[in-house]
């Protein structure tokens, strides 16, 4: 029997899950709310199988379930104090004989500003913010984990997440769309099935190293807002100068805007033999037209 360990079962792995979850005779994933726990176990009728983790210490269960488990899927946020799966979780994964495979979900945030540049695995992070610093901290102590225990261990560097339920339709559907304009500024996204796509792949290959998970085409910011709009037949939303919008602006979404940079995508596909299904967000966003109809 081959078991999944899925550690923060959030919007990407959820999304792996539901997509490949078949591939694993059982699959274990934790979460911190005790009440959406309560209802994936009512939902699944026991192949999945939902723990509470509160980040700090891992519950006698929750270590059974990492000690029999094939594969992990690590999903879940760094913290000031380094990667809290790890701190609560070591000694559970350094007693799983059995596992074979690690992916771990970081994000294309720990190159930095590369003021439009492009940047692939080779190029040296330079994160800009504590919360990309911490993220690099992490990937580099699941890497060192998998060399010292001979555990090959995948990092997925992710793009901007759009997907089901997350996208430039609903806020225009919403009404809530903000159509930020800073000249020069571009970024990657990645639609979720893809990522769950890469995940996969990482995992049939046993793969090892830094990858990046992006779309083959970094745009502007307002560029998805108004090919969704066309979509809809509305109107896109106006224009708002990014001087005018980041006053009010949380710090971690103005240390966003503050990073700028296109990112290079070819080794997902060469190593991982992945084909992107949404290449750009205008395949996105009409598949997801077709799902949703907001």
């Amino acid at each position: 029997m081959s078991q999944l360990i899925c550690i923060g079962l959030g919007y990407s792995a959820e999304h792996f899950v539901a997509a490949f979850g078949r591939k694993f005779d059982r699959i274990v994933g934790t979460m911190r709310g005790k009440e959406r726990a309560a209802v994936l176990n009512a939902y699944e009728a026991g192949r999945l199988r939902a723990l509470v983790f509160d980040g700090k210490s891992a519950t006698p269960e929750l270590h059974q379930a990492i000690v029999a488990a094939d594969a992990a899927l690590i999903s879940v946020p760094q913290d000031a104090d380094g990667d809290p799966v790890l701190r609560a979780c070591g000694d559970a994964f350094l007693q799983a004989r059995r596992l074979r495979s690690i992916v771990y979900l970081s994000t294309v945030g720990v190159y930095g500003d590369r003021g439009g540049d492009w940047v692939d695995e080779e190029t040296p992070p330079r994160p800009f913010s504590a919360r990309g610093r911490e993220r690099l901290a992490a990937e580099r102590a699941w890497q060192d984990f998998g060399a010292r225990n001979g555990i090959p261990v995948a990092v997925l560097r992710l793009a901007g997440i759009y997907g089901s339920g997350r996208n430039a339709l609903l806020q225009i559907a919403r009404g809530d769309a903000r159509r930020i304009v800073k000249p020069g500024q571009i970024f990657n996204r990645i639609h979720v099935g893809d990522i769950a796509q890469a995940i996969e792949a990482a995992f049939s290959r046993k793969a090892s190293g830094i990858f990046n998970v992006a779309d083959d085409a970094p745009s502007p910011p307002g560029d998805p807002l108004v090919f969704a709009a066309q979509l809809l037949g509305v109107a896109p939303p106006p224009e708002i100068p990014f001087a005018d919008a980041a006053p009010s602006m949380s710090p971690l979404a103005l240390s966003f805007w503050q990073e700028c940079r296109r990112v290079n995508n070819e080794k997902l596909k060469r190593e991982l033999g992945v084909v992107l299904r949404h290449p750009t967000y205008r395949e996105g966003l009409r598949a997801l037209l077709e799902i949703e109809k907001p």
